[in-house]
């Protein structure tokens, strides 16, 4: 069973996008965005299903670097 994640800007609170993991990642678990940018997990937030429904929602919040102006 696979985990779809919403991918969050830990800076911002906004989303970045969905990704689905073959497992629940763990902290400190990199991976690479659809920008190509290497990120690394802080904090992952794991809710409550909605009533009746099985899909648990899944938080992952990382720090993007910001582009060099």
């Amino acid at each position: 069973m696979s985990i779809t994640a919403t991918i969050m800007n830990a800076a911002t609170g906004k989303p970045i996008q969905k990704m689905t993991f073959g497992r629940m990642p763990q902290r400190y678990a990199t991976f690479t965005l659809e920008s190509g940018e290497r990120v690394t997990a802080e904090r992952i937030d794991v809710g409550k299903p909605a009533p009746g429904k099985f899909a648990t929602p899944v938080d992952i919040w990382v720090t993007v670097k910001q582009p060099a102006l």
